[in-house]
């Protein structure tokens, strides 16, 4: 019996996973815009590692995590196993300084950089064997005092001071809009393409993570990169 239910459970974790892809597909369809032009994001945190697996085996590459100590164990489990060691985990929590060093050293991206003093802490301490860790800006688009991200007046000094350090690759901008129709992602893509003319060399400035399942479709319009999608896929979270 419990090998079936694990089985319809993996049924309906597939069967979810497809249908944000698809909702992704059509956004981009109705936006005029390349279905490939966008990444899914599997916002994975509190989920075992076992429904990684089950996706990255359908082709699902990239995983959000918010909480690290579970995440880190969930990387080692996973990396250890030949057919999830390709997955490309991204930190997408908060950042304090003492979470710096393995942060640095067990992911891909971070998402959540809003500090010069964090963006130093991840270079001095991403191992020098690992490639440059791609990190985002988050950037606090409506100025809200509950929200974690740098004000937009700030961002021109963080800018630079990322471009400092060679152990980071600057990729782009992560936003989470306040709640109530406001244009937060007309305004970040108007930032995001200013940053790019301004700043030729950043070369791998390309990634704007904004948009979950409630609002995929408005943040693609607007041109999302990347769009985060957790419940939809995985279900409620205990």
């Amino acid at each position: 019996m419990k090998e079936i239910e694990n089985n319809i459970d993996s049924q309906n974790l597939i069967a979810s996973w497809q249908q944000a892809n698809k909702q992704m597909t059509q956004a981009c369809e109705h936006a005029a815009r390349q279905a490939d032009s966008v990444t899914l994001l599997a916002v994975s945190k509190t989920k075992p590692a076992d429904m990684i697996a089950t996706l990255a085996q359908q082709g699902q590459q990239h995983f959000g995590e918010n909480y690290l100590q579970e995440a880190i164990e969930k990387i080692d489990t996973l990396k250890r196993q030949p057919e999830t060691k390709d997955i490309v985990w991204h930190y997408i929590g908060s950042i304090q300084r003492n979470k710096t060093r393995d942060i640095a050293e067990h992911f891909d991206w971070v998402q959540t950089v809003e500090r010069d003093i964090i963006a130093q802490r991840l270079n001095d301490q991403r191992p020098a064997e690992l490639p440059p860790l791609n990190v985002l800006i988050q950037l606090n688009i409506d100025n809200e005092e509950s929200k974690s991200g740098c004000l937009p007046a700030q961002l021109p000094d963080l800018i630079t001071a990322i471009k400092g350090y060679d152990r980071l690759q600057l990729r782009g901008l992560m936003i989470i809009p306040a709640k109530g129709g406001t244009d937060a992602f007309t305004r970040t893509k108007q930032l995001f393409d200013e940053i790019k003319e301004t700043h030729a060399e950043l070369n791998a400035w390309d990634t704007l993570s904004m948009g979950m399942s409630g609002d995929m479709t408005e943040a693609i319009a607007s041109g999302s990169t990347m769009v985060r999608v957790g419940s939809a896929i995985f279900g409620a979270r205990a």
